[in-house]
């Protein structure tokens, strides 16, 4: 029952050896404990600071990401569309050189033509004139076979000289 109950003496000594333990303990663990206490709450500051500039980083470089991908959209809409004038002006300048060169070969077509048509029209002219001559050589021939009817022909185209 003695610790229930302490005595002055015993207090007294408890008092002492406390002090003592807690100049010892100020002299040579408070500081140190301190320091490292002190030095645990910079390096979390440290990492809190880091960590907050960390996301103002990425929030700046999601930005300019961003930025990137809107001048890249931009630069490929520009590089589609350049590519689309280039491939109807090409499509537009092949129809044209197409349709030039279909004119032409009309055109050399139709003069080919005509000229075939005309030599043979020359050449059916030739021919009937060739047949309508000896058409009227056979019928002259026919007709003129006696002297008589030579003389007969021969003064009705004198006659019809005359008149005319």
């Amino acid at each position: 029952m003695d610790l229930i109950t302490p005595e002055i003496g015993l207090l007294f000594w408890q008092t002492i050896v406390f002090l003592v333990l807690i100049l010892i303990l100020a002299k040579f663990a408070w500081r140190p404990i301190l320091g490292a206490v002190k030095e645990r709450e910079d390096s979390i500051n440290n990492a809190l600071s880091s960590a907050e500039e960390a996301r103002k980083e990425m929030q700046n470089l999601k930005a300019d990401n961003e930025q990137l991908r809107k001048e890249a959209r931009a630069e490929r809409d520009a590089i589609l569309k350049e590519a689309r004038e280039l491939k109807e002006k090409v499509l537009a300048s092949a129809t044209e050189e197409a349709q030039t060169k279909a004119d032409m070969i009309v055109a050399q077509a139709k003069e080919s033509i005509e000229m075939e048509k005309k030599a043979a029209m020359a050449e059916i002219k030739s021919q009937v004139a060739n047949l309508s001559i000896e058409i009227a050589e056979k019928v002259i021939r026919k007709e003129l076979s006696s002297k008589e009817k030579q003389h007969q022909m021969i003064n009705e185209m004198l006659g019809d000289v005359t008149l005319n």
